[in-house]
């Protein structure tokens, strides 16, 4: 399977209008972003657990990251309400779940060779960093210095430019905004090639958006297993 695998084109995709897909797990349905692979895949979706929904333990061979998008999201370690942010590095496992229901945005097999930082931040942890122009907050969730994750507060009514010297991906969490006469709401994902700067005029509710500044895929990413 390839969804929006061309990582030399920008992309925007309303995954709020996406048809969900059942996964191999009861409860269990996908909104698909991208996605090189079958059920093993480089991939990034936006999740939903039914209640009482769970995945079977399973090891992350090539890495995930989470961001929580509402609802409660769980496993044997703990509970990470809405606005919850980790990264589970290559050779983790875990008993995913949720018990009353949740909707997470997840990035399996883009992790880099190497690369074994485990974090979770819990809402409203992070390192505060100076918000751009147009913006009332910025939070950095991961820098390591080959990849920055960000919260955003933008302003309504604002533009916000946001340079792109590596990669950027991006999702809308809340409010909307504009990007090249195209309209983005909620779990709108987008992705920029290095080079192409994010230019976005904020709405009249403002919006809250995650940010990854990277290269779109690692040169040093995790092979795939044949």
């Amino acid at each position: 399977m390839r969804i929006n695998d061309d990582l030399s084109k920008p992309v925007i995709v309303h995954a709020a209008k996406l048809d969900w897909v059942p996964s191999p797990a009861a409860g269990v349905d996908r909104r698909m972003l991208f996605r090189v692979g079958g059920e093993v895949a480089r991939a990034t979706s936006i999740v939903r657990y039914a209640p009482g929904s769970a995945f079977p333990r399973h090891t992350h061979s090539g890495g995930e990251e989470i961001l929580v998008l509402e609802g409660v999201f769980q496993d044997e370690h703990g509970d990470y309400p809405a606005g919850s942010y980790f990264r589970n590095p290559p050779g983790t496992s875990h008993i995913p779940a949720a018990k009353e229901g949740c909707t997470i945005f997840v990035r399996l097999w883009q992790f880099r060779d190497g690369d074994q930082t485990q974090i979770v931040c819990q809402p409203g942890e992070g390192e505060r960093a100076t918000p751009r122009p147009g913006a009332s907050a910025a939070t950095i969730l991961f820098d390591d210095g080959r990849e920055e994750v960000r919260l955003e507060d933008w302003q309504a009514d604002e533009t916000i430019s946001v340079a792109n010297r590596r990669g950027l991906e991006f999702l809308v969490l809340s409010g909307g905004l504009t990007i090249g006469g195209e309209t983005l709401e909620p779990q709108s994902w987008g992705r920029l090639p290095a080079g192409t700067d994010l230019i976005a005029i904020i709405g009249a509710e403002g919006a809250r958006i995650w940010l990854k500044d990277a290269p779109l895929m690692h040169p040093d990413v995790l092979p795939m297993p044949e």
